[in-house]
């Protein structure tokens, strides 16, 4: 594929979706296009923008392609140990009620891991966890509350699979009273805005996969719409090197707190290991 096939197919695939390719790294984008074209036999990308003019199926399919759709719950489990020893708890010491964003929810398989902490920790609370992706096909998924396979939930701690989940025919659902503790939204996170007033921000894995320019401005978004002293999780590989430069402070590893000339909500603390709701893996 030339520099001009590659323009002339992102231009299309906005033109078509209203997906902005420009602010996802190029080489990574280009190579998913190029193994996409390869796939389907086709080497002529004039012609496949025709097709995709005509073909709203294959418009659908190349945008399932494209989005990153890589989710379990309870994913590094020793990050949601910490929000489950750490951080959850000394938020619900100072409010009843949390504000929480799972930005780029995907299958809805981390929101529904933090309703699941919230519920161990304060079950007779009501907190709002909003959960947005673009993809359609995956909110569905999460609506339905699954199914989820065994791969998805082989970091569910023991107690949690028996209370939270139901086994059927084709794999894991989530119980009812967890889905409806969480709202499922489409929503495109590089162009639309979703509010303010978070908690906690969840917004794994998809940080890499942007440019140097867009994810600075997404970064900037996040930190408008936190609380002061709320937290933004990120993804095991998705270091801030300048966190100050946006607004925030290091809290511990994947965890940046809104930065504040108050005194601070969270203190410093170290990694714990899983406490009372650990429990053997699936």
């Amino acid at each position: 594929m030339t520099d001009a096939e590659y323009l002339e197919l992102i231009g299309k695939i906005r033109q078509l979706t209203d997906v902005d390719l420009n602010k996802y790294k190029t080489n990574q984008t280009r190579r998913r296009l190029e193994h996409f074209l390869l796939n389907l036999g086709c080497q002529d990308v004039a012609s496949f923008c025709t097709t995709l003019e005509q073909d709203p199926i294959m418009v659908e399919k190349l945008k399932d392609f494209l989005t990153i759709n890589v989710s379990e719950f309870f994913r590094d489990p020793k990050y949601f140990s910490l929000l489950l020893t750490d951080i959850l708890p000394e938020m619900l010491k100072n409010r009843t009620r949390l504000n929480i964003w799972s930005a780029g929810c995907s299958n809805g398989a981390e929101a529904y891991s933090v309703a699941m902490i919230l519920d161990h920790l304060s079950p007779l609370s009501y907190h709002r966890i909003l959960a947005t992706d673009i993809d359609r096909k995956c909110l569905e998924k999460a609506r339905n509350g699954g199914p989820y396979d065994t791969k998805e939930v082989r970091n569910v701690p023991r107690e949690f699979l028996e209370k939270y989940f139901v086994a059927t025919d084709d794999g894991y659902r989530v119980v009812d009273k967890m889905r409806y503790n969480v709202v499922f939204k489409q929503h495109d996170l590089l162009k639309d805005f979703v509010g303010s007033g978070f908690d906690l921000i969840i917004c794994r894995n998809v940080l890499i996969y942007l440019t140097e320019e867009a994810k600075n401005e997404l970064l900037r978004r996040f930190h408008r719409a936190l609380k002061e002293n709320g937290i933004l999780f990120l993804g095991a590989t998705e270091i801030i090197l300048d966190p100050a430069s946006f607004g925030f402070t290091l809290y511990n590893i994947c965890f940046y707190r809104k930065a504040t000339t108050k005194k601070g909500l969270l203190g410093t603390s170290k990694m714990p290991a899983l406490a009372s709701a650990r429990g053997s893996k699936t």
